[in-house]
């Protein structure tokens, strides 16, 4: 790799997407490396509009109220996606992950978008715990208005959380865990609407181990 074009991916990567977030901390792909691939956007401004909604919508807030969280996985291109399709390495096809993984490609509709699958420290003790993946499924469902879907995993209560430019499109809230409240893997939320267990559950009730959490955070006492 020549110098210029080292010098070409360090100022990519100290590109600003919110007030605490770089594009260089979702640039890295386990795919990419272990198969010398370079994980670098091919529209570099679409990805960063994308990203910066992201950041600044979901990303930001959620990191305000629960402190530092981990990025596992972000941006992929087009060829990292691809591979990882093909490894079977929990990639869904390109198509499908345009205004997803893929924050450089707008979607079949023309809308753009962008995710992130993370982690939140500060919540695993509990889930390790409990299993309960739900109670901040719901909070941020409540708390951060701005995010499209979310997909919570096994290992570690990480999720794909998502940001898309259309106004129209409906949440969703998917799992690949058993929910401790009904102990199946159905979505609790689809087109909007919470799934049969949930519905008839007031919202702020289906997230109260989160306010207890968030108040031994602040190092204050919940009654």
């Amino acid at each position: 790799m020549s110098k210029n074009k080292i010098t070409t991916l360090d100022k990519l990567a100290r590109i600003r997407l919110s007030e605490n977030f770089f594009l260089r901390d979702f640039l890295f792909s386990e795919t990419a490396a272990v198969n010398g691939i370079n994980n670098v956007p091919d529209d570099i401004e679409l990805a960063i509009s994308a990203g910066s909604n992201l950041c600044e919508k979901v990303l930001e807030p959620v990191q305000k109220a629960w402190g530092r969280i981990h990025i596992r996985s972000a941006y992929r291109s087009c060829e990292v996606n691809q591979l990882g399709n093909e490894l079977g390495a929990n990639c869904a096809s390109n198509e499908k992950n345009y205004a997803g993984h893929i924050w450089d490609k707008r979607d079949e509709n023309g809308f753009m978008g962008a995710t992130a699958c993370i982690v939140i420290p500060s919540y695993l003790d509990y889930f390790e715990k409990t299993g309960d993946w739900a109670s901040l499924a719901w909070w941020i469902h409540a708390n951060i208005p701005a995010y499209s879907t979310m997909t919570f995993f096994p290992n570690l209560c990480a999720f794909n959380i998502s940001w898309h430019e259309n106004p129209e499109k409906l949440k969703r809230i998917s799992t690949y865990i058993n929910d401790p409240n009904t102990g199946h893997k159905k979505r609790i939320l689809s087109d909007g609407i919470a799934s049969d267990f949930y519905k008839e559950i007031p919202l702020v009730e289906r997230y109260k181990a989160c306010e207890v959490l968030l108040n031994n955070l602040k190092g204050t006492v919940y009654e």
